[in-house]
Protein backbone atom coordinates (compact mmCIF):
# COMPACT_ATOMS: atom_id res chain seq x y z
CA UNK A 1 0.00 0.00 0.00
CA UNK A 2 2.86 2.44 0.73
CA UNK A 3 4.41 1.99 -2.34
CA UNK A 4 1.23 2.39 -4.30
CA UNK A 5 0.80 5.57 -2.21
CA UNK A 6 3.93 6.87 -3.60
CA UNK A 7 3.78 5.98 -7.07
CA UNK A 8 0.39 7.39 -7.49
CA UNK A 9 1.92 10.78 -5.64
CA UNK A 10 4.86 10.59 -8.36
CA UNK A 11 2.11 10.31 -10.82
CA UNK A 12 0.43 13.39 -9.41
CA UNK A 13 3.45 15.19 -9.90
CA UNK A 14 4.63 14.46 -12.98
CA UNK A 15 0.72 14.99 -14.75
CA UNK A 16 0.80 18.50 -12.74
CA UNK A 17 4.19 19.51 -14.29
CA UNK A 18 3.23 18.30 -17.77
CA UNK A 19 -0.08 20.39 -17.73
CA UNK A 20 1.77 23.20 -16.16
CA UNK A 21 4.37 23.44 -19.19
CA UNK A 22 1.10 22.44 -21.61
CA UNK A 23 -0.45 25.97 -19.92
CA UNK A 24 3.13 27.89 -20.67
CA UNK A 25 2.87 26.53 -24.12
CA UNK A 26 -0.18 27.88 -25.12
CA UNK A 27 1.31 31.26 -25.10
CA UNK A 28 4.11 30.34 -27.75
CA UNK A 29 2.34 32.08 -30.43
CA UNK A 30 2.36 35.26 -28.91
CA UNK A 31 6.27 34.46 -27.95
CA UNK A 32 6.98 33.62 -31.63
CA UNK A 33 5.53 36.66 -32.87
CA UNK A 34 7.80 39.14 -30.03
CA UNK A 35 10.86 37.31 -31.94
CA UNK A 36 9.81 37.82 -35.09
CA UNK A 37 9.15 41.29 -34.46
CA UNK A 38 12.48 41.53 -33.18
CA UNK A 39 13.95 40.02 -35.97
CA UNK A 40 12.55 42.42 -38.50
CA UNK A 41 12.99 45.39 -35.92
CA UNK A 42 15.06 44.97 -33.27
CA UNK A 43 14.35 46.81 -30.07
CA UNK A 44 16.81 49.26 -28.52
CA UNK A 45 19.28 47.20 -25.88
CA UNK A 46 19.18 48.64 -22.17
CA UNK A 47 15.59 49.73 -21.90
CA UNK A 48 12.46 49.99 -19.43
CA UNK A 49 10.68 46.62 -19.90
CA UNK A 50 7.35 46.57 -19.13
CA UNK A 51 6.52 42.73 -19.08
CA UNK A 52 2.97 40.81 -17.98
CA UNK A 53 0.03 40.55 -18.36
CA UNK A 54 -2.80 42.30 -20.52
CA UNK A 55 -2.53 45.27 -18.46
CA UNK A 56 0.57 45.72 -19.85
CA UNK A 57 -0.05 44.55 -23.68
CA UNK A 58 -2.99 47.73 -23.55
CA UNK A 59 -0.95 50.11 -22.41
CA UNK A 60 -0.21 51.39 -25.51
CA UNK A 61 1.21 55.00 -25.19
CA UNK A 62 4.79 53.73 -23.15
CA UNK A 63 6.27 55.66 -25.54
CA UNK A 64 4.50 59.35 -24.62
CA UNK A 65 3.98 58.60 -20.68
CA UNK A 66 7.70 58.01 -20.35
CA UNK A 67 9.18 60.54 -22.45
CA UNK A 68 12.67 60.22 -22.57
CA UNK A 69 12.78 56.65 -21.82
CA UNK A 70 13.07 53.86 -24.51
CA UNK A 71 11.05 51.33 -23.61
CA UNK A 72 9.96 47.82 -24.79
CA UNK A 73 6.39 46.26 -23.66
CA UNK A 74 6.23 42.30 -23.72
CA UNK A 75 2.65 42.44 -22.34
CA UNK A 76 0.87 39.36 -23.31
CA UNK A 77 -2.76 37.87 -23.29
CA UNK A 78 -4.41 36.56 -20.21
CA UNK A 79 -0.75 35.35 -18.74
CA UNK A 80 0.31 34.71 -15.12
CA UNK A 81 3.32 35.90 -13.26
CA UNK A 82 4.95 32.27 -14.21
CA UNK A 83 4.67 32.49 -17.87
CA UNK A 84 6.44 35.52 -17.55
CA UNK A 85 9.63 33.68 -15.82
CA UNK A 86 8.81 30.31 -18.18
CA UNK A 87 9.50 32.63 -21.30
CA UNK A 88 12.28 35.05 -19.71
CA UNK A 89 15.39 33.47 -21.73
CA UNK A 90 13.15 34.76 -24.62
CA UNK A 91 11.61 38.09 -23.81
CA UNK A 92 13.75 39.45 -20.72
CA UNK A 93 17.16 38.18 -21.46
CA UNK A 94 17.94 39.70 -25.21
CA UNK A 95 17.45 43.22 -23.81
CA UNK A 96 19.74 43.05 -21.21
CA UNK A 97 16.83 45.73 -20.23
CA UNK A 98 18.36 48.78 -17.78
CA UNK A 99 15.31 48.12 -15.82
CA UNK A 100 11.90 45.81 -15.14
CA UNK A 101 8.28 46.64 -15.02
CA UNK A 102 6.07 43.73 -13.82
CA UNK A 103 2.36 43.60 -13.95
CA UNK A 104 0.62 40.33 -13.34
CA UNK A 105 -1.21 38.80 -10.46
CA UNK A 106 -5.01 39.62 -10.63
CA UNK A 107 -5.06 36.62 -13.63
CA UNK A 108 -3.64 33.99 -11.39
CA UNK A 109 -6.17 34.53 -8.42
CA UNK A 110 -8.56 34.10 -10.70
CA UNK A 111 -6.95 31.62 -12.37
CA UNK A 112 -7.20 29.51 -8.65
CA UNK A 113 -3.78 30.62 -7.23
CA UNK A 114 -3.38 31.37 -3.60
CA UNK A 115 -1.66 34.92 -2.50
CA UNK A 116 0.78 32.74 -1.51
CA UNK A 117 1.32 31.51 -4.97
CA UNK A 118 1.39 34.46 -6.80
CA UNK A 119 4.99 36.06 -4.20
CA UNK A 120 6.13 32.97 -4.86
CA UNK A 121 6.18 33.46 -8.21
CA UNK A 122 7.00 37.02 -8.39
CA UNK A 123 10.18 35.55 -6.26
CA UNK A 124 11.07 33.01 -9.13
CA UNK A 125 10.82 35.78 -11.97
CA UNK A 126 13.10 37.86 -9.77
CA UNK A 127 15.93 35.03 -9.11
CA UNK A 128 15.53 34.13 -13.23
CA UNK A 129 16.09 37.61 -14.41
CA UNK A 130 18.51 38.54 -12.04
CA UNK A 131 20.46 35.23 -13.36
CA UNK A 132 21.04 37.09 -15.93
CA UNK A 133 21.70 40.71 -14.64
CA UNK A 134 21.99 40.47 -10.83
CA UNK A 135 21.65 44.11 -10.41
CA UNK A 136 18.84 44.67 -12.83
CA UNK A 137 16.15 46.90 -11.04
CA UNK A 138 12.79 45.44 -10.75
CA UNK A 139 9.56 47.11 -9.46
CA UNK A 140 6.32 45.02 -9.41
CA UNK A 141 3.20 47.20 -10.18
CA UNK A 142 0.50 45.97 -7.09
CA UNK A 143 -2.65 43.78 -8.42
CA UNK A 144 -5.34 46.49 -9.18
CA UNK A 145 -8.96 46.42 -7.47
CA UNK A 146 -11.41 45.45 -10.54
CA UNK A 147 -14.87 45.81 -11.16
CA UNK A 148 -14.58 42.23 -13.31
CA UNK A 149 -12.99 40.39 -10.07
CA UNK A 150 -14.14 42.43 -7.03
CA UNK A 151 -14.94 39.36 -5.51
CA UNK A 152 -11.20 38.68 -5.26
CA UNK A 153 -10.43 41.82 -3.49
CA UNK A 154 -9.48 39.66 0.19
CA UNK A 155 -6.85 37.47 -2.09
CA UNK A 156 -5.77 40.77 -3.96
CA UNK A 157 -5.04 42.49 -0.67
CA UNK A 158 -2.87 39.57 1.17
CA UNK A 159 -0.94 38.95 -2.32
CA UNK A 160 -0.14 42.60 -2.36
CA UNK A 161 0.72 42.42 1.14
CA UNK A 162 3.13 39.27 0.54
CA UNK A 163 4.91 40.46 -2.21
CA UNK A 164 5.35 44.11 -0.81
CA UNK A 165 7.06 42.26 1.99
CA UNK A 166 9.12 40.04 -0.01
CA UNK A 167 10.14 42.84 -2.19
CA UNK A 168 11.63 44.49 0.69
CA UNK A 169 13.76 41.37 1.59
CA UNK A 170 14.86 41.74 -1.78
CA UNK A 171 18.07 44.70 -3.22
CA UNK A 172 16.93 46.89 -5.93
CA UNK A 173 13.05 45.49 -6.03
CA UNK A 174 10.33 47.76 -5.57
CA UNK A 175 6.64 47.75 -5.12
CA UNK A 176 4.34 50.05 -6.85
CA UNK A 177 1.12 50.47 -4.63
CA UNK A 178 -1.68 51.48 -7.17
CA UNK A 179 -4.35 49.81 -5.23
CA UNK A 180 -5.04 52.69 -2.69
CA UNK A 181 -5.38 55.35 -5.52
CA UNK A 182 -8.20 53.09 -7.53
CA UNK A 183 -10.62 52.91 -4.89
CA UNK A 184 -13.59 54.48 -3.33
CA UNK A 185 -13.72 55.53 0.32
CA UNK A 186 -15.54 52.23 1.05
CA UNK A 187 -12.86 50.09 -0.29
CA UNK A 188 -14.89 49.82 -4.23
CA UNK A 189 -12.79 49.90 -7.47
CA UNK A 190 -13.36 53.57 -8.86
CA UNK A 191 -15.74 52.65 -11.98
CA UNK A 192 -14.49 55.61 -14.46
CA UNK A 193 -11.06 53.88 -14.41
CA UNK A 194 -11.76 51.66 -16.20
CA UNK A 195 -13.71 50.19 -19.95
CA UNK A 196 -16.56 48.32 -20.53
CA UNK A 197 -15.27 45.37 -19.47
CA UNK A 198 -14.52 46.42 -15.78
CA UNK A 199 -11.34 44.71 -16.09
CA UNK A 200 -8.76 46.72 -18.15
CA UNK A 201 -8.10 50.30 -17.31
CA UNK A 202 -8.75 53.38 -19.71
CA UNK A 203 -6.28 56.33 -19.75
CA UNK A 204 -7.44 57.96 -16.65
CA UNK A 205 -6.86 54.28 -14.69
CA UNK A 206 -3.21 54.15 -16.40
CA UNK A 207 -2.86 57.90 -15.88
CA UNK A 208 -2.34 56.86 -12.26
CA UNK A 209 -0.32 54.19 -13.03
CA UNK A 210 2.63 56.84 -14.76
CA UNK A 211 2.39 58.56 -11.06
CA UNK A 212 3.75 55.37 -9.31
CA UNK A 213 5.89 54.32 -12.02
CA UNK A 214 7.72 57.90 -13.50
CA UNK A 215 9.43 58.39 -10.18
CA UNK A 216 10.78 55.05 -9.65
CA UNK A 217 12.39 54.95 -13.73
CA UNK A 218 13.96 58.36 -12.70
CA UNK A 219 15.72 56.69 -9.82
CA UNK A 220 16.28 53.54 -11.35
CA UNK A 221 16.51 53.64 -15.28
CA UNK A 222 19.36 56.40 -15.79
CA UNK A 223 20.92 53.39 -18.72
CA UNK A 224 17.61 53.50 -20.34
CA UNK A 225 17.05 57.39 -20.80
CA UNK A 226 17.05 58.71 -24.14
CA UNK A 227 20.06 61.63 -24.91
CA UNK A 228 18.53 64.76 -26.59
CA UNK A 229 19.73 66.81 -29.00
CA UNK A 230 20.78 70.23 -27.81
CA UNK A 231 17.75 71.50 -29.66
CA UNK A 232 15.45 68.86 -28.10
CA UNK A 233 16.76 69.70 -24.60
CA UNK A 234 15.87 73.71 -25.56
CA UNK A 235 11.97 72.89 -26.41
Amino acid sequence: MKRLTILLTLLFLAFGAAAKENDHAKWEPDIQAFEASDKAAPPPQHAVLFIGSSSIRFWKTLDTDFPGYKVINRGFGGSDLDDSTAFADRIVRPYHPAAIVVYAGDNDLQNGDTPEQVRDDFTAFVAKVRSYDPQVPIAFISIKPSIARVNLLPQIDLANQLVRDQAMKEKGVAFLDVAPAMVDANGQPKADLFIEDGLHMNPKGYALWVAQVKPWLADHAMAAQVKQSPNEATK
